[in-house]
């Protein structure tokens, strides 16, 4: 038998259940620390009732005293326990109970003469007696590996991943609170589809047993939100949960969040407008400051520069590619190590040569104005129709999101859309997505103008956190199986 198997039983044979129903706590550890932390060394408060319960975080023992610090959601504090204060039971309870276990404790505060604020307790409960030990107090949980696949003992061990955490749900809901206040409205759009599109990515595939059919997990949720823009909301928008069957790195995970925001009347301009005030209202309202650190950089997030796509190349690559033909953009794109096919276009090649340099974007910069062979759903761009009134903002490396001036004309859209599907299928692609008949209907009733824009929350997360992975800001990211 274990040395813990051997514990549960003696704890049990004592008379206590090491697995009860509740605990009525009256504090939380955090409570307490902010109302007492003034009373001075070596003072008692006895006439008060204070109940809190926490995970054993430390322990030690000196004769007829022991002290222990527990841990729940709000913070840490110590326990003052002394063999006259309890009774006899509880205090052999204590021996029997280790880093790991949870307990609750009545009691009232003491600030020992060293200055430490602590519980001094009167009562002992065991709320959950731990049969697994804890990685060593000391050197906490390194392994990458274990800390992404048991996020509860990461969460149990490093206290500054649950701050993480907690910025990330503030995070979202100061972006909420911006878009209600500016009269969108949050909706809610299907994430099983018949039919997926708003993105070019490969979708995962299930089987509907009822209707015989297979359908997909959404890649994005904008076909099903412009349909609302036509349906007669002004703007609208979804913290959408989308699926993606394809890589999984350091800024990709098969699950992810993402912001899709759509408002009538304006264009890609407007979307800029927008997108620059939430990102300075979210950084203020969670952080307190606009001015951050990524990693080793330090941005103001303020401060965006609007540059167009082929202006990027000439300012971070020193090439002119506006008058550059097919053969010179393919020896440019050689030269800067380009990821390119021979049967690109001109414009596919410049947008492969502005992918070859992308992730050096170090300050706050929204790229504007992409090659029309890009994207099927946006406006081509006014005086100059081989591009399109696109951008994406970038920051510290990362790219933020994406967003149009969104494309309202149903003859051109359905042209467009038929030429991507024709495309995928040339390339044999198994995933090729059929034509969203639906959605054309939407267009061919009327559909305003409009501008939208999607946000990777996961990636704005790792930003405003100084997150170096994706996965340090998904709860349970999706794992590799174990090699055993």
């Amino acid at each position: 038998m274990t040395e813990t198997a051997k514990e549960l039983e003696e704890i049990r044979k004592m008379g206590f259940d090491p697995y009860p129903y509740s605990f009525d706590r009256t504090h939380f550890i955090g409570d307490i620390t902010e109302k007492y932390s003034g009373i001075k060394a070596g003072e008692k408060i006895e006439n008060v009732k204070i109940a809190v319960a926490g995970r054993i975080k430390s322990k030690r023992h000196h004769g007829k005293l022991s002290f222990a610090h527990i841990e729940d959601a709000s913070g840490s504090i110590q326990i003052f326990i002394g063999a006259e204060n309890v009774s006899e039971k509880d205090y052999e309870l204590l021996s029997k109970l280790n880093i790991g276990d949870i307990i609750g404790v009545e009691g009232g505060i003491i600030k020992t003469v060293k200055g430490e604020l602590s519980i001094l307790v009167k009562k002992l409960t065991v709320l959950a007696k731990a049969i697994r030990t804890l990685p060593s107090q000391w050197y906490g949980l390194k392994d990458v590996e274990i800390r992404y696949r048991q996020r509860y003992v990461d969460l149990i061990m490093n206290p500054e991943i649950r701050k993480t955490f907690v910025l990330r749900t503030k995070i979202i809901d100061a972006i909420r609170e911006f878009l209600n206040k500016k009269g969108f409205l949050e909706v809610e759009t299907p994430i099983l589809q018949p039919i997926y599109g708003g993105a070019a990515a490969k979708p995962f595939k299930t089987f509907m047993n009822d209707i015989k059919q297979d359908v997909f997990l959404r890649t994005a949720d904008e076909l099903y939100l412009k349909r609302l823009i036509a349906g007669g909301f002004d703007g609208v928008y979804e913290f959408a949960k989308d699926f993606r069957n394809e890589s999984i790195d350091l800024k990709h995970n098969p699950e992810f969040t993402m912001l899709e925001f759509y408002k009538a009347y304006i264009d890609y301009h407007g979307v800029m407008d927008i997108f620059e005030e939430l990102i300075k209202y979210v950084a203020e309202k969670v952080l307190g400051t606009t001015k951050i650190e990524y990693q080793e950089h330090k941005i103001d997030l303020t401060k965006w520069e609007r540059i167009t796509m082929v202006d990027a190349i000439k300012k971070y690559l020193g090439e002119d590619v506006s008058k550059m033909e097919v053969e010179e953009l393919r020896k440019v794109a050689k030269k800067h190590k380009a990821e390119i096919s021979n049967e690109m276009t001109r414009g596919e090649l410049i947008n492969a040569l502005f992918g070859s340099f992308d992730k050096k974007i170090i300050t706050p910069t929204i790229i504007m104005d992409y090659p029309k062979e890009t994207v099927p759903l946006c406006k081509l761009k006014r005086g100059n129709p081989e591009f399109i009134e696109r951008f994406e903002p970038y920051a510290c490396g990362l790219e933020m999101g994406n967003a149009y001036s969104e494309l309202n004309d149903p003859i051109l859209q359905r042209k467009l859309l038929e030429e991507q599907v024709k495309l995928r299928k040339k390339v044999d692609e198994p995933w090729t997505e059929v034509l969203d008949e639906d959605f054309i209907k939407s267009l061919e009733y009327g559909m305003p103008p409009m501008g939208g824009m999607g946000i990777g929350i996961d990636r704005l997360v790792m930003l405003l956190t100084n997150s170096a992975s994706i996965r340090d800001v998904i709860f349970f990211p999706f794992m590799k199986p174990e090699k055993n």
